[in-house]
């Protein structure tokens, strides 16, 4: 028995003719760069999302870079961002040669954590990057709150929970991404929608910014061969948006298998002491990108090793706080430190969670990991 982290041949079975005929459609067309597949996905996610406008792009770590420049963030401002999360999320901030100003997040939810954020705040202080880390959304109605109170733009970080809702006090529902003043996301294989290379987009409601990013991820132009503002190459190409688009189709059909594999896993961990399952966050929906348990007491390292032991694959994200990263020393002195964060580096360990499992598959990680703690 073979078990793997995401399966995408798998799912690719599937939904193999329908993807087949739409790149081949590409291929016969040859518009393998914006061809008529770009603005289709583009329409259809836009309408999925319920939001303004979707400009496609080559890679969620773009849209982040072009989402700061669309804002006009200039050197020396600061960014707010959670220090548990994905490299890219600080990277861009400091490549645009802005700071980024880490914090830190919830020990059970691991979105990013609004208790005492003020004490992080300076005159500098320009925009806030919320990640939906894991597949369900951070408490985005007080960070929105927060952002107005001081002037913040609010840049969601939604690479990992496309699907999700978050609903907010009075009912009301939004999808993940449309929320702050802009949304960006990844298309990377391994997504909940995912293409069959790089691929990422922005979001936004605004008319004003939609314009500015689709003129910075085209070079800074609006007309061919004349450029406004300094900009990028970022493009998603026709054949990624081919296979976006029949993905799309079945994106609530993924979540909800998603969604059962997590049952089944909490409903079959729940009790072994050394460990704690996901917590779901009352006022969102979950789309598991990631299972992410705690293991406590100083386990994790040796319940890993012990599956792969038995060839069963897991995978720790992240290891290492960011701030503890080499290449983010610069911003800030050797003192720093963030409890919550170093803790959930040292417990958080993720179990194959995708679309195409089954329960026999199921059954043997969960008895593997019953056995190492009997």
């Amino acid at each position: 028995m073979k078990i793997q982290m995401v399966d995408l041949k798998g799912q690719y079975q599937k939904i193999k003719e329908d993807i087949d005929v739409g790149i081949q459609e590409c291929i016969d067309s040859t518009a393998f760069i914006n061809g008529p597949a770009v603005k289709e996905f583009q329409h259809d996610f836009e309408r999925y999302l319920g939001v303004n406008h979707v400009i496609p792009c080559a890679n969620g770590t773009d849209a982040l870079q072009i989402a700061m420049m669309a804002l006009n963030l200039q050197p020396g401002d600061e960014i707010i961002c959670p220090a548990f999360t994905y490299v890219a999320t600080a990277e861009v901030i400091g490549l645009l040669g802005l700071k980024p100003v880490m914090v830190d997040v919830n020990e059970n939810t691991f979105d990013i954590q609004l208790e005492g954020l003020e004490k992080y705040l300076t005159p500098n202080t320009k925009a806030i990057v919320p990640v939906h880390l894991y597949g369900q959304s951070a408490d985005m109605e007080q960070i929105l709150k927060f952002a107005e109170k001081y002037n913040l733009f609010v840049i969601e970080d939604n690479a990992q929970a496309i699907g999700s809702d978050y609903i907010f006090s009075d009912g009301k529902v939004k999808k993940t991404g449309t929320i702050g003043h802009i949304g960006c996301t990844s298309f990377f294989p391994s997504k909940n929608l995912g293409c069959y290379g790089d691929g990422g987009a922005l979001m936004t409601n605004d008319d004003e910014l939609a314009f500015k990013i689709r003129m910075i991820a085209n070079h800074g132009q609006e007309k061919k061969y004349y450029h406004k503002v300094l900009g990028c190459n970022s493009r998603l190409d026709t054949i990624q948006a081919a296979v976006l688009k029949v993905k799309l189709k079945h994106l609530d059909e993924y979540s909800a298998a998603r969604n059962r594999m997590a049952d089944y896993y909490d409903k079959n961990l729940t009790g072994i002491a050394e460990i704690q399952i996901p917590e779901r966050a009352g006022n969102s929906t979950h789309v598991f990108h990631q299972y992410t348990l705690r293991v406590k007491n100083g386990q994790r390292d040796g319940l890993q090793k012990y599956l792969a032991e038995k060839n069963i694959p897991s995978m720790i994200y992240y290891p290492l706080p960011l701030y503890k990263q080499e290449a983010f020393l610069q911003y800030v002195d050797e003192s720093f430190s963030l409890p919550v964060t170093e803790q959930l580096c040292k417990e958080v360990l993720s179990l194959p969670v995708h679309t195409e499992f089954d329960q026999e598959v199921l059954d043997v990680i969960i008895m593997e990991i019953k056995n190492y703690f009997n």
